[in-house]
């Protein structure tokens, strides 16, 4: 899928070597049980300052029944990225259904801190070189 085929409300979107890593990342963060997902589930983790970052799909229908989300981070200072396909996204939680969004939870001492870091360092600079 192409930025053109995508809605120009999805803001901002992972390219393809964000795009691996973020899901590897989610895989990973399955296994070890630091993943919350779904609408309610990432809402109730952002609520309780548990998560990381956020990962939402860019094909949700409708897209506004998640466009709370961003607003959301914003306000409590958590990294977001949109990925093209939530059957991908889907597949990277460990589950044969799509997924619209899920979130890596906080987990003390875990062994995923430097992966989160790479990936929360390469969410925020996108958002950096926007110029006003």
């Amino acid at each position: 899928m192409t930025k053109a085929e995508v809605n120009p409300k999805v803001y901002p979107l992972a390219d393809a070597q964000l795009t691996k890593k973020l899901l590897d990342l989610v895989q990973q963060s399955c296994n070890y049980k630091h993943l919350r997902k779904g609408t309610n589930e990432v809402t109730k983790a952002l609520n309780r300052d548990i998560s990381d970052f956020i990962a939402m799909a860019a094909k949700a229908e409708p897209l506004e029944s998640i466009l709370y989300l961003p607003l959301l981070c914003e306000d409590k200072n958590v990294p977001y990225v949109f990925v093209c396909s939530k059957q991908t996204l889907g597949r990277a939680c460990g589950l044969s259904r799509p997924v619209i969004e899920c979130s890596v939870t906080i987990k003390e001492g875990s062994q995923l801190k430097p992966q989160i870091q790479s990936v929360w360092q390469s969410i925020k600079r996108p958002a950096a070189q926007v110029s006003l």
